[in-house]
């Protein structure tokens, strides 16, 4: 499953990114802020317009925010 399609308050954990997907600036500020393979993340919020776009997720003590395209690279299980 993708991030984008998991449920709000729950946690997963990143088995897979597809970086190839992603522009190259994009996966590097990705990786700096923790968004990798084994990292341990939960959606806490979705956007409220049509396309629930940005995704607001919390990994350990931070909150970002995505964009759902972004998620969608993001293959996760649960934690």
């Amino acid at each position: 499953m993708t991030l984008d399609g998991f449920e709000n308050d729950t946690t997963a954990r990143i088995v897979a990114v597809d970086w190839a997907s992603l522009a190259e600036g994009e996966a590097k500020r990705l990786r700096a802020l923790g968004v990798d393979e084994g990292a341990e993340v939960s959606v806490v919020h979705r956007g409220v317009f049509g396309t629930r776009d940005p995704l607001a997720l919390r990994i350990d003590r931070m909150t970002i925010a995505l964009r759902r395209v972004h998620a969608r690279a993001i293959e996760v299980e649960p934690a």
